[in-house]
């Protein structure tokens, strides 16, 4: 879907400053030139499945389906991936590809803490230095993933700037790329940021979505009707999609971070609050000010609090070909709860943004239809914040 520009229709590109476009061209070349490679897909393939544990499994969800009434809901199971998340699917990719291109260096942003700890791993296994910035704010509200990084051999470094949260960290590494390209390769963890990122995130997520294929394939016959995912930036939702984009019986539906409300200001759904504007290198939407300043975000998760979208979600919203919709934090939370209670599964606060949206749509469907649900994480990580939401002070 990007033409040789990196663009998606008007989304995408590159603005970044000269001191980049030498390093974004180096990638490019290396990309377009190992992703043929069959040496290299050889290698990544036996990471992925002797690893990270892929395929990953495609569960039917009996109990939520009889629960709920209506459709059938299968549950793409990242969070049984090494790390727990996703996040591992790209990360394998890049580090590999940046050990090909000779750098002994990768430098990471993160939200909830998954990327950085899917980088940290990358790096322990490749014999890699890892620096990770993560924001303030995010270090406390995920703790747990912060010793995780560092027993893992990287260094966090907690950005203080603007929110300290996810948009700052990605600010803070690409200021540090900047610095130090040589050696270094910034192993940015969504689909966003400047050509080629959003499309090199893309292919290495889009394992999920040729996996669901060919599963689904097997378990009903058939295509699913829907297919439904948490959107921050929005690597497992263009991964859990992607492979489903020509096949127009098939619903792409993400689910934006509500927060408290897209009629507040505390609120992170970009698609149904934001405008198009340039930030992080890449044209795309964003949630701004009556300035055109980039708004500060709120969400309960960490991963999902990022104040724009990436390129080819915007591109897809705007041909129709996805639907966007906003959940709250409240009920994300209640669907956090009801997954758990229900199938014995804690998805991460992200993934349960998906599972809320799910639990409206289903009773809505016909009892042959089929929805899949991306569980992008585990929810480990989220016990403690979700405890505090309630009430509850625990200690992780």
């Amino acid at each position: 879907m990007t033409n040789p520009n990196g663009r998606f229709g008007q989304h995408g590109g590159q603005y970044i400053s000269e001191t980049l476009m030498n390093a974004v061209i180096e990638l490019e070349q290396a990309y377009n030139h190992y992703k043929n490679d069959p040496e290299f897909n050889r290698e990544l393939t036996y990471l992925f499945n002797e690893y990270a544990g892929r395929p990953s499994r495609l569960y039917f969800a009996e109990k939520m389906a009889r629960d709920l009434g209506g459709a059938k809901i299968y549950l793409k199971r990242e969070d049984l991936n090494h790390t727990g998340a996703h996040k591992i699917n790209n990360v394998l990719g890049q580090a590999l590809l940046a050990k090909k291109m000779g750098k002994t260096r990768l430098i990471a942003e993160t939200g909830a803490g998954q990327h950085g700890v899917a980088a940290a791993t990358a790096a322990a296994l490749l014999d890699m230095e890892c620096v990770v910035f993560m924001g303030e704010e995010d270090t406390i509200r995920q703790a747990l993933n912060v010793y995780r990084m560092r027993l893992l051999g990287a260094e966090v470094i907690p950005v203080t700037t603007g929110t300290a949260t996810l948009k700052d960290a990605v600010s803070a590494a690409m200021r540090e790329w900047t610095s130090r390209i040589v050696d270094t390769h910034y192993c940015l963890g969504s689909v966003m940021g400047p050509h080629p990122f959003p499309t090199i995130v893309r292919d290495f997520q889009a394992v999920i979505s040729r996996e669901i294929k060919e599963q689904l394939r097997e378990k009903e016959g058939r295509l699913p009707d829907a297919v439904i995912a948490c959107v921050g930036g929005g690597s497992n939702a263009i991964g859990s999609f992607y492979h489903f984009i020509d096949d127009p019986s098939v619903r792409l539906i993400g689910c934006e971070a509500a927060g408290r409300g897209i009629d507040t200001f505390e609120t992170a759904a970009t698609i149904n609050t934001g405008r198009l504007g340039i930030f992080h290198g890449m044209k795309s939407y964003f949630c701004q000010d009556k300035y055109g300043q980039i708004a500060p975000v709120y969400s309960i998760s960490a991963g999902l609090d990022y104040p724009g979208i990436g390129p080819e979600h915007a591109y897809l919203h705007d041909i129709g070909r996805a639907e966007y919709v906003p959940v709250t934090d409240a009920e994300a939370v209640e669907a956090f709860e009801y997954l758990a209670r229900t199938e014995g599964i804690i998805p991460a606060i992200e993934s349960a943004h998906a599972v809320a949206h799910a639990m409206r749509l289903a009773p809505q469907l016909a009892k042959d239809q089929i929805v899949v649900i991306t569980i992008s994480g585990r929810g480990d990580k989220d016990c403690a914040a979700i405890a505090r939401y309630r009430g509850e002070d625990i200690h992780e």
